[in-house]
């Protein structure tokens, strides 16, 4: 029995979907392609690969902060 990860089959939909041309998107394709973005957000987010990006993403905007001080 086959399982497909759903973050990675989000992620396809989302490199599929980033892939076609600004101007074909109606604005329904691109409400769809922010609905699909903010799933995989959340799951991800939901991982220990989404806590180390947040991690990482936390001390790099600390770092910048601290720099233009």
């Amino acid at each position: 029995m086959v399982t497909i990860n759903v973050a990675v089959l989000l992620v396809v939909a989302v490199i599929w979907r980033l892939r076609r041309r600004t101007e074909a998107r109606s604005r329904f394709d691109e409400k769809l392609t922010v609905v699909i973005v903010l799933a995989l957000g959340v799951l991800l987010a939901l991982t220990p690969a989404g806590q180390e990006i947040l991690n990482i993403l936390g001390q790099l905007a600390s770092g910048v902060t601290q720099a233009s001080r």
